[in-house]
């Protein structure tokens, strides 16, 4: 087998699809599909491209497919200071700034900080986290689970988060191994049920209490790697206390935003 036929076999069963379901989702006869994944037929450019979008493949993973069939890769991975990616930056900026006096920030496919807010800085302050921070390595830090109130269930939601994203991208060793441990972690709680309707992030800041909940946003229809991976995480007061902390917070340490959205890390 070739590495194409390869990696369409292996991502058809991430996808846990028959080669008759795929086959169907491609618009292709599941016969050509076989033989597609034993080399016995090599594919087009427009193929590959039907295959990726019928798996749903991220674009890194479609760049990677259309190189081993021989052709170039279609998706660009441009830096986010890269000049092209200049409505992008605003785009970003705005969302972060608009978002005050909630905790923003962007984050890049491995969970690296690319940007944040105002009030998410302080807030991510305490725990060493800043541009270019791994809030990977947030999770991994033992003095964690000490300031999260509520740690089991944070533990075990993020481990469900951790095996999503790792899943959708055809498997990211890290996110594995860490989702394993933080679901070891949260076995704690057993199966209670949820209290309210989304589980906050209880936090213990000194003296301060913080209960927030998240949203995620993603940029539609991506053609650049770049965009493919980026995600911005909006954080929400969960009670009364937080909101008034929060305003607080920006009240007093409130600055000019960047307006020309150029205060990003070069990566």
């Amino acid at each position: 087998m070739s590495g194409f036929s390869q990696t369409l076999h292996a991502w058809r069963k991430t996808r846990r699809l028959s080669q008759l379901d795929l086959a169907g989702e491609a618009g292709i006869s599941s016969r050509h599909l076989s033989f597609l994944e034993t080399g016995r037929a090599r594919p087009s450019r427009a193929m590959v491209d039907r295959l990726g979008e019928a798996l749903e493949m991220p674009l890194a993973a479609r760049n990677r497919m259309l190189t081993e069939a021989g052709f170039a890769p279609r998706y660009a991975h441009r830096p986010l200071t890269d000049a092209a990616m200049q409505p992008v930056r605003l785009a970003i900026d705005h969302m972060l700034t608009s978002h005050a006096p909630w905790p923003a920030l962007a984050l890049d496919r491995d969970w690296t900080v690319l940007r944040l807010n105002r009030t998410a800085g302080l807030m991510f302050a305490p725990f060493g986290v800043a541009e270019g921070s791994s809030l990977l390595d947030l999770m991994r830090n033992p003095a964690l689970p000490a300031m999260v109130e509520n740690w089991p269930e944070v533990a075990r939601a993020t481990a469900a988060r951790l095996r999503t994203e790792s899943a959708a991208r055809g498997g990211v060793a890290a996110f594995d191994r860490l989702a394993r441990d933080l679901a070891d972690q949260g076995e704690a709680i057993g199966e209670a049920a949820s209290a309210g309707p989304m589980l906050p992030t209880i936090l213990r800041l000194g003296a301060t209490r913080l209960s927030l909940f998240t949203t995620l946003a993603q940029f539609g229809t991506p053609e650049d790697l770049t965009l493919d991976d980026l995600k911005i995480e909006f954080y929400f007061p969960a009670d009364a206390a937080t909101a008034t902390v929060l305003r607080g917070m920006h009240d007093r340490e409130n600055i000019a935003p960047d307006r020309d959205g150029m205060a990003f890390p070069a990566r």
